[in-house]
């Protein structure tokens, strides 16, 4: 690893700490009041919120880590559940922007009704229950925040719903991620997965500010010898679909 790189992960490493303490204090704050004293309604927001984008902060660390030790060819697998890998994709996307609904999500006790509330949310989840229940062995880490990102996006441009379908073949986590939104013109197909590419406005409906998202996505599918596919027209929504391969199981 060169010392540029070195250096980069050192810096980011070390945010880590501040991010943590900054954390510690805003919760005390909000729950030991009878010992720092009474909060208003609006310094409880202002804190909640602070609070939120930290853990933004905190989330773009963990990020930025584990890309750099994809780059490195560092790969860990690992056994576990498929319904666990997925919960804890949505718990971190929704505790960022609808608390009470990754709240929801964490007490759910079957598959049923985790459909349930995220169809509440313009969400539709679309996986077989044995396949729901099954161990799989990959990468956790980077299958989550490769979910994460793409579902991210996903929610941000969709106009009413977002279709998310998971299946497993031929050795393959399959997973695709799909929006109603106005969709992404097909000569923008391979510049968004660049680094900071926008789509220009002024050609377009909307703005796409995937930033390092989608660069980062593929960078973590590459290394784990997977494959994205892009499926969008102007006007026809996104879908993203993502092929992982599993290892035998440990």
């Amino acid at each position: 690893m060169g010392r540029e790189r070195i250096k980069i992960d050192l810096l980011i490493h070390d945010l880590k700490v501040p991010l943590a303490v900054i954390e510690a204090g805003i919760i005390s704050l909000l729950n030991r009041r009878e010992k720092y004293g009474p909060l208003t309604g609006q310094q409880e927001k202002v804190l909640r919120r602070a609070l939120r984008n930290n853990k933004v902060i905190k989330t773009l660390v963990n990020d930025a880590l584990e890309l750099g030790k994809s780059r490195q060819g560092i790969v860990n697998f690992s056994n576990l559940r498929l319904s666990g890998l997925i919960e804890d994709a949505l718990v971190e996307i929704f505790d960022l922007t609808h608390c009470n609904t990754s709240e929801e999500i964490r007490h759910c006790l079957d598959l049923e009704a985790l459909k349930n509330v995220l169809e509440e949310k313009g969400v539709l989840l679309l996986i077989d229950e044995v396949l729901w229940g099954q161990e799989v062995c990959l990468d956790a880490a980077k299958v989550r925040q490769i979910l994460r990102n793409l579902l991210n996006n996903a929610l941000k441009y969709r106009k009413d719903r977002v279709e998310l379908v998971v299946d497993k073949r031929d050795g393959y986590l399959i997973f695709s991620v799909r929006d109603d939104g106005e969709g992404i013109p097909s000569i923008y197909h391979e510049k968004i997965f660049k680094c900071y590419f926008q789509m220009d406005a002024t050609e377009s409906g909307c703005v796409r500010g995937h930033g390092l998202g989608l660069a980062g996505v593929m960078v973590l599918i590459e290394d784990m010898g997977g494959r994205l596919f892009l499926e969008s027209g102007e006007g026809k929504g996104a879908k993203f679909l993502v092929e992982v391969p599993l290892r035998a199981s440990r």
